[in-house]
């Protein structure tokens, strides 16, 4: 199976791509070298008053990143505090997932918000988080945009950089954070310009199409919800090595059920799954 990871001109693209890292000689007797070595990551914390949103605490057990909301787009307090608290429980590494201020459009509908106000959005989500995450005895540490400010940061710059104004803000109050985002994106290229670490990722459980991009989630098909398709899907793309990490979407039917599958199969691969961050 083909998959195309990264934006058009080849996957991984650009200066998103973890570093490949040298393998080092097999000792007769000993373990064979891991195929390949990945992370999983999730959105959770995205549940809000009454309303709730997949099984964050059952999800968290597959992954070992968490993308946790931070109240713009999704999550109040409570129950980010509590997402705080499973994921070190999980020992899944905390990122903040930033988005929109757009509860209503779940953070999904581009806003053209002026630089200097999404840069303070940016910086106030990733501290609040950061409180919430100091008090279950974690940090944040890594950013990952989400939604509609997520698919902006791939081509537009100026979003881009007002993104990571607002992470280089927030290191005062986390300590070094990682960068999550799109192969070849304008956020990766800037965030490393700076000296920041990028990651790359790909969807396990999103279509892509033929330019490389993922298809619309509003078109038919675009969403892949059988366990087993995602599962394949996630292991050719950590077999390619053009991205250092996976995402399963935490509204996406099934999504636990999707997260476990990946996890196993990349395991049964040989691909080790651990945290980049």
């Amino acid at each position: 199976m083909t998959v195309r990871s990264g934006v058009a001109g080849g996957p991984g693209a650009g200066a998103g791509a973890a570093p490949v890292e040298e393998a080092a000689p097999t000792e007769p007797g000993a373990d064979p070298e891991p195929a390949g070595r990945v992370d999983l990551n999730a959105d959770v914390g995205e549940s809000y008053g009454r309303w709730q949103l997949g099984d964050d605490e059952a999800l968290l057990a597959e992954l070992s990143s968490a993308n946790i909301a931070c109240g713009f787009h999704a999550g109040d307090p409570a129950t980010l505090w509590r997402t705080c608290r499973l994921a070190v429980a999980a020992e899944a590494v905390i990122g903040a997932q930033v988005g929109y201020h757009d509860l209503a459009g779940f953070g999904r509908r581009f806003l053209d918000v002026d630089p200097a106000d999404l840069a303070a959005d940016v910086l106030y989500q990733i501290g609040a988080l950061q409180g919430l995450a100091a008090a279950v005895g974690s940090r944040v540490r890594y950013v990952k945009p989400h939604g509609a400010l997520y698919h902006a940061c791939i081509d537009h710059e100026e979003q881009a950089v007002a993104v990571l104004d607002g992470i280089e803000a927030a290191r005062a109050l986390t300590g070094p954070l990682a960068v999550l985002g799109w192969p070849g994106s304008a956020l990766l290229r800037l965030a490393a310009d700076r000296g920041l670490p990028t990651v790359a990722e790909a969807f396990a459980d999103r279509r892509y199409g033929e330019d490389g991009r993922l298809v619309d989630r509003r078109s038919p098909g675009a969403l892949v919800t059988d366990p087993a398709e995602a599962a394949e899907q996630a292991v050719a793309l950590a077999q390619e090595g053009a991205v250092g990490s996976l995402c399963v979407h935490g509204d996406t039917a099934g999504a636990v059920s999707l997260a476990a599958a990946v996890r196993r199969f990349l395991l049964a691969a040989g691909v080790v799954v651990r945290p980049f961050a």
